[in-house]
């Protein structure tokens, strides 16, 4: 059976076939255990990251709030809203790329709402097909039906707005679905109207296993990304098969995905992934 809703290529939302994402982790939002920095500050920080990623040559910036944990699964505070789109807002205006937003964990809701309030180009949305068992506990319910028709009421659609998914995804056990295939879970997401698929390795910074991706590109018809762990020694390779990779770690100071970006590290990353 084939999709009902149309494809985009990589290229319609990055510029580029194949395009690399740097990510932008904002420092842990208000009421979280880890909250130190007012929103003001926090933006002042995802600011300065997108600036260098910008200025290191990456197609696109996502905005994520890995700092938050542990993660509340689907639904966040006001409070968490708000700040992020403080954020957001003031990231889109200093850097012309397109932007994307992901909310953990799995408030895909919130994350559609920021935005559009900070009229970006995608979302990352967990659990967008399938049931899983993650960090958090149980994604019992497939967001795909309800947060399709917040797009439409939103008007979020008519702005363009992507929603990229993740499938099989880290730190996630997979038991109530392992007869289904990864390429299974592409083709149901394509079927279910998601603009692209996001594979992973286990964890962040492991590496997206190069069979996965081709099973997902086997599997349907829609951009294929890699979302965890492509570093300067093995992006060639991911980019031979994948329309994107989304990159953390490998642009942190130590490789590590919770210390600040280093600025040397983007630009060995794009000299990799352009040869």
């Amino acid at each position: 059976m084939s999709a009902p809703y149309p494809v985009r290529s990589a290229a319609s939302l990055f510029g580029r076939e194949r395009a690399v994402v740097g990510m932008v982790h904002l420092r842990a939002l208000p009421g979280t255990p880890r909250s130190a920095l007012s929103p003001r500050a926090i933006a002042r920080a995802a600011v300065e990251e997108a600036r260098m990623l910008a200025d290191a040559g990456f197609d696109a910036i996502l905005l994520e709030n890995m700092h938050d944990a542990p993660y509340v699964a689907r639904v966040v505070g006001p409070e968490i809203v708000a700040a992020f789109t403080r954020a957001a807002c003031e990231v889109r205006a200093a850097v012309d790329l397109p932007l994307g937003i992901q909310v953990l964990a799995g408030a895909n809701d919130a994350a559609l709402a920021i935005a559009l309030a900070a009229e970006c180009a995608f979302l990352r949305a967990e659990g967008f097909v399938f049931a899983s068992i993650a960090d958090e506990g149980l994604l019992a319910e497939a967001s795909a039906g309800p947060l399709l028709r917040a797009r439409r009421a939103l008007g979020a659609e008519a702005m363009g707005i992507a929603i990229y998914c993740d499938i099989k995804k880290k730190h996630s056990a997979h038991a109530v679905t392992a007869d289904t295939s990864l390429g299974e879970h592409a083709h149901a997401a394509e079927f279910f109207g998601a603009d692209g698929v996001i594979v992973t390795g286990a964890a962040t910074g492991k590496a997206t296993p190069i069979a996965d991706l081709v099973a997902a590109r086997q599997a349907c018809a829609l951009p294929v990304l890699a979302g965890s762990g492509t570093t300067t020694a093995n992006v060639r390779e991911v980019l031979s098969v994948a329309d994107a990779a989304i990159v953390g770690s490998a642009l942190k100071v130590d490789g590590m995905w919770s210390n600040p970006l280093d600025r040397a590290r983007a630009d060995a990353f794009i000299h990799a992934a352009r040869g």
